[in-house]
């Protein structure tokens, strides 16, 4: 069972016919995830001593050795996929994950924190550094990127309490992934393609994206793809965000170093080492919604699916959502589907994340309308707290009057997580071992 909390929240709609719905989306957001494991997508791309990366096939026999590394949340599901398929000489991944380790002698597992990096972080990614070293020209290097990997790989041409308190001032702004990820390339020696400085072996990296859009050179921040962005990018970034002079002075050395030219730019898309480096996007937000919809259609639904490109304001994309789904006046029993990823400007000093606060923006806008909504981070987390999202129908709004709680004083606190919780209605899952950023249910009944 995916979520720990089921039973209540199944247990918290008013009706029968509440409580039917409220089941069924737990068990589409069930299959959304499940199409998205990491492991079943990495194990199916060998076939015996081959890699099948259409138009690509790779006979790993061709090669002396095989190397492995990998960094992200699905990093362990990735790993294992590959090590269940071939031989892997030696390898490291780095996960946030203390309770998983892939299960071969060739393979360590390290943990590191996200998405702060720290010290360990450094030390995690050196370990990194130092197995791709050891790949020769008649080497293959495997390389497994997902989401996370931006902070557990981490390099910084500044110290790390100068990054760490540049990355704290951009999550809190409301900038969004790709430009977070364009000043982490900058201030990097891994970031922006420069991994592949590191050794003259072929290179292929499976890739699942946590990113609208799936920009390969955003993605962990792009470590094997050359980079769009430049210095000059990541100046103006600060300056659109009001930061420029929040930031440390080593900060902005290294930025204006770079612009000058004192400091060599990420790798770009003509330079001579990316010959032997490929990379191939394995899994997305697309593949979720799309298994969300098929099993909407098996639950009885019609469905429509919205967008797999959602950004914008969590708060404003809720009330969107919402007035989509409550303002329909088509067919009876219609699941509207999502995905994407929208940011969060912090006002408050609550808990919660974008899709706690997206659903608890439309809880008022849901009062006595036929209308379920439920927003679910598919890697089981929700910005600073430990729920992956939450569920409102007709009634939380009556629900959160008898208990004295405003929508609009939580939300204006972003203290999402705390409303949620005194409801009932928290998504509750473990952390899932993969990320193809958010999902959106919402199933209109009559």
């Amino acid at each position: 069972m995916l979520f720990k909390n089921q039973e209540e929240i199944i247990k918290n709609g008013k009706t029968p016919e509440l409580k039917k719905v409220r089941k069924e989306i737990l068990d589409i957001l069930t299959s959304a995830l499940n199409a998205v494991n990491p492991y079943e997508i990495v194990k199916s791309k060998f076939d015996g001593k081959k890699i099948i990366l259409e138009p690509k096939i790779i006979d790993v026999t061709d090669f002396e050795n095989i190397f492995l590394i990998g960094f992200g949340k699905a990093s362990v599901g990735m790993a294992q996929g590959v090590c269940d398929s071939i031989s892997i000489k030696k390898g490291v991944v780095i996960t946030n994950e203390t309770q998983k380790k892939v299960k071969n002698k060739s393979i360590s597992t390290l943990v590191g924190p996200h998405p702060i990096p720290n010290k360990k972080s450094i030390k995690n990614t050196n370990k990194v550094i130092d197995i791709v070293k050891k790949c020769n020209k008649k080497d293959l290097l495997i390389v497994l990127i997902s989401g996370g990997g931006s902070a557990l790989l981490s390099k910084p041409r500044v110290n790390i309490r100068d990054f760490k308190q540049t990355i704290d001032l951009l999550l809190k702004s409301g900038a969004n992934i790709n430009e977070i990820n364009t000043i982490r390339k900058h201030l990097s020696f891994v970031k922006g393609g420069q991994l592949t400085l590191y050794t003259k072996c072929t290179v292929i990296s499976f890739i699942i994206s946590d990113i609208v859009g799936d920009p390969l050179d955003s993605i962990a921040s792009g470590p094997t793809y050359p980079d769009s962005t430049t210095y000059y990018d990541t100046k103006k970034i600060f300056v659109k965000y009001n930061l420029w002079n929040k930031i440390p002075f080593s900060v902005k050395k290294v930025i204006d170093d770079g612009i000058k030219g004192k400091i060599s730019e990420t790798i770009k898309k003509n330079n001579s080492i990316l010959n032997n480096i490929y990379n191939f996007l394995i899994a997305n937000n697309e593949f979720a919604c799309k298994a969300a919809e098929k099993k909407a259609k098996e639950l009885g639904y019609k469905t429509m699916l919205l967008t797999t490109l959602l950004t914008g304001e969590a708060r404003e994309v809720g009330k969107f959502l919402v007035e989509k789904a409550t303002s329909y006046t088509g067919t009876k029993k219609i699941a509207f589907i999502s995905g994407g990823e929208t940011t969060v400007k912090i006002i408050g000093n609550g808990k919660g994340g974008r899709n706690l606060e997206m659903v608890l923006s439309g809880v008022k806008e849901l009062a006595d309308k036929d209308v379920v909504f439920a927003s679910f981070a598919t890697d089981g987390i929700d910005g600073n707290c430990d729920a992956a999202g939450a569920i409102a129908d007709s009634y939380s709004y009556n629900r959160s009057q008898k208990k004295g709680l405003d929508p609009n004083k939580f939300l204006n606190q972003n203290n999402s997580y705390e409303f949620f919780k005194n409801l009932g209605d928290l998504l509750i899952t473990k952390k899932t071992g993969t990320n193809v950023m958010d999902i959106q249910i919402l199933i209109k009944n009559k």
